[in-house]
């Protein structure tokens, strides 16, 4: 199989490209050496980004961020032949801008359940790919999956009883709850400072609380979790 015929698919490209971005950074993504992981010349990987770097930036935030098409517990690390055929077929028709989706099936779990589901699903997945983080500031979810996402959510709350700019407003502030429980716990988890402030008596709230609580990020994020879920419809009747 030559370096320009290696059976590449969109989503091998950014299964790989997403190898890379987790392994050493978003900065080493460079399509030489996204080429030279497939065993490819770089041009090939132009027959499915034909418009470069940042149409691959932006299936790769798809991809990351699309856990509506249940992607799952597979991460890149995974064997590609584990792959549901239709998931490569799905993204090859993306890359053209040819997608034809029908309706999705209903769910009928509890509108709750659903945003809760969403909500760890979703944590997982940008904790996995943290890496790929910077990417999502600067795109509009605009896409096929950004608005399954966002038909979900509208659905799940008018469910649960909110009217008009209710729903938005309630729907805006689940996704920067867990976008931003996900910067904190990454903030958290990264490169010390090297001269961090002491926990002297210019915080003595803060050291209290260092000395009797140890941080639990899962355990936080499901406790605002619930008082968000909780606050946004408090005092609403569920519709019928």
């Amino acid at each position: 199989m030559t370096r320009n015929n290696a059976g590449l698919s969109a989503e091998r490209i950014i299964t790989e490209a997403l190898r890379i971005i987790d392994g050493q950074g978003l900065r080493r993504l460079t399509m030489r050496r996204l080429g030279d992981t497939l065993q490819v010349e770089a041009m090939a990987i132009y027959h499915h980004f034909p418009l470069g770097k940042e149409q691959l930036f932006n299936a790769i935030v798809e991809y990351v961020t699309d856990v509506t098409r249940n992607h799952g517990s597979q991460t890149p690390d995974e064997d590609e032949a584990t792959e549901p055929a239709g998931r490569t077929q799905a993204w090859e028709a993306e890359e053209g801008d040819q997608t034809h989706e029908t309706a999705p099936p209903v769910d009928d779990r509890p509108w709750d359940e659903r945003l809760r589901v969403w909500a760890h699903d979703y944590r997982a997945a940008l904790l996995r790919h943290s890496g790929a983080l910077a990417l999502l500031i600067n795109r509009r979810p605009e896409s096929a999956a950004a608005m399954r996402t966002l038909e979900s959510h509208y659905a799940a709350f008018a469910e649960a009883g909110l009217r008009g700019s209710a729903i938005v407003d309630a729907a805006a502030a689940l996704d920067s709850y867990v976008t931003g429980a996900v910067v904190h716990q990454v903030r958290s988890e990264g490169i010390s400072s090297p001269n961090p402030a002491a926990l002297d008596g210019r915080f003595p709230t803060v050291a209290h609380m260092a000395q009797q609580v140890s941080p639990d990020h899962e355990r936080s994020f499901s406790a605002g979790l619930e008082a968000l879920l909780t606050a946004l419809t408090r005092g609403v009747a569920p519709a019928v």
